[in-house]
């Protein structure tokens, strides 16, 4: 943590928000499939709806993502003996003790961009109830508050009521560069992930890939063994 960067982490990416986001979604709506697989996790990141924007995420850009999530302490591989398959969930909770309807505030927000306190909550009572207004009002009051803001109240657009909430877990919001942004085309936008991890990840993964090779290779001379003592009784 610094001055230019108060979060407990690094800034996220787009890619890292929208992972992060899904997995919060997911707990709260489908209970029953969560922690997610690499599988249900990328479907979850490609969703055309209650999405912005929609984007085109492989496994490869999702499991780069994860990774870097991890790093941050904001993702976790769950280990389950009934499960063969990794699977994954959120680790909020290590930075940001938050309260229910605050934690669905702030996934609609990494899934969904920008928005009023009114579509906020619409969008958000499929995870948490709002009385009313007032009380989607308060909750966004607590989240701008903070010691650490985790939110901003952005200057009302031209011709627009209301003014829209946006998270700040990727920095701060470059004001100029949203207001001269054009619509989204609602076209999916294919991702290219050439993440850069941090060193120790880069480690980790190395030492993973090197014991893969040298298992790989033990397999092979163990199949090479195993055939020549067949062979003497045939």
């Amino acid at each position: 943590m610094n001055d230019e960067n108060p979060l407990p982490h690094d800034p996220l990416s787009l890619v890292e928000t929208r992972i992060l986001g899904c997995l919060i979604e997911k707990e709260a709506t489908t209970p029953d499939i969560y922690p997610l697989t690499l599988n249900s996790l990328v479907n979850a990141c490609n969703q055309k709806s209650n999405r912005a924007p929609v984007l085109e995420l492989d496994d490869e850009a999702a499991s780069a993502g994860l990774e870097s999530l991890r790093h941050k302490r904001l993702a976790l591989l769950v280990t389950q003996t009934a499960s063969r398959v990794a699977k994954y969930k959120h680790s909020l909770d290590n930075h940001y003790p938050l309260p229910n309807p605050q934690v669905a505030i702030l996934a609609e927000l990494l899934l969904r961009g920008p928005q009023t306190a009114g579509e906020l909550r619409t969008r958000c009572e499929r995870m948490s109830h709002f009385e009313d207004l007032d009380a989607m009002r308060d909750e966004l009051e607590q989240l701008l508050t903070r010691p650490t803001p985790l939110i901003i109240e952005l200057p009302r657009q031209p011709g627009k009521k209301d003014a829209r909430f946006a998270h700040l877990l990727s920095g701060p919001i470059d004001l100029e560069a949203l207001s001269s942004a054009a619509a989204p085309s609602g076209a999916p936008v294919k991702v290219d992930v050439a993440m850069a991890l941090p060193a120790e990840a880069e480690a980790r993964i190395a030492a993973l890939e090197a014991t893969v090779s040298e298992q790989s290779e033990a397999l092979a001379a163990l199949r090479e063994e195993l055939a020549a003592f067949r062979s003497q009784f045939e």
